[in-house]
């Protein structure tokens, strides 16, 4: 069961990195859930891009 642990971790940062850039994309595309600014949706993609890379090279490293 913790063996697993690190692996869920990183499928988890996936998942949060990807519903991230689903809600700022949404919100650039129909202004829905936040009616923000396109600035901070910009700076959340590029964010969750960056947690996403940070997953796969921790994913990366532990295969």
């Amino acid at each position: 069961m913790a063996a697993n642990l690190p692996r869920n971790m990183v499928f988890g940062s996936f998942a949060v990195a990807g519903f991230v850039t689903l809600l700022a994309l949404l919100d650039i595309i129909v202004q829905v859930p936040f009616a923000g600014s396109t600035i901070m949706d910009i700076l959340f993609i590029l964010s969750a891009g960056i947690v996403g890379y940070l997953g796969w090279d921790a994913y990366k490293d532990m295969s």
